[in-house]
């Protein structure tokens, strides 16, 4: 796991090929495994290779998104927040796995922030989303994980730029 870690990189060009789809099932195996608060299980997910559909995706708001168009897949993090009130932490540990079993099978990935962020000056991300993807007022969107093979190559982070002064032991 470790490894995974070490060599996880965000990813945000992508071949023209397609993923198989055994690696698409491990991936909705590893949404569908996430813990969550109190086993309430508030996630929805919504898997997107329609090329027509990742291209309104993409353009859900004006900056960091626009990559998901050359991807082959995204995968819609979304939550119920009538299910739970931390919808948003359990989606992003949802997210989080998917992208590291996604790094597991030789796919690169990249979160796509949606929650908080806005389309235009009046539609947020969020809405925006719901429209193009039918998704009900109950039903809030997180995030959006673009993943494909990979068209560039990220080189880890070296131990020695870890932010170590960021951890800290028995007290602050």
């Amino acid at each position: 796991m470790i490894d995974l870690l070490r060599n996880r990189r965000s990813i945000r060009r992508y071949l023209d090929r397609p993923i198989e789809p055994e690696k698409i099932e491990r991936l909705k195996e590893a949404v569908l495994r996430s813990p969550s608060s109190r086993n309430i299980d508030p996630g929805e997910f919504i898997f997107v290779d329609d090329r027509a559909i990742l291209e309104k995706l993409a353009a859900c708001k004006p900056h960091g998104a626009a990559f998901l168009q050359g991807a082959p897949l995204g995968i819609v993090i979304c939550g119920d927040d009538t299910q739970s009130d931390v919808w948003v932490e359990d989606c992003s540990i949802a997210s989080i796995l998917v992208q590291m079993a996604a790094q597991s099978m030789g796919l690169g990935s990249c979160w796509i922030q949606v929650r908080k962020r806005m389309y235009d000056s009046r539609v947020s991300a969020e809405h925006h989303i719901r429209n193009v993807l039918s998704i009900p007022e109950h039903i809030r969107v997180e995030c959006i994980v673009a993943v494909g093979y990979p068209a560039e190559q990220r080189a880890p982070l070296p131990s020695e730029e870890l932010k170590t002064a960021r951890v800290h032991h028995n007290r602050y």
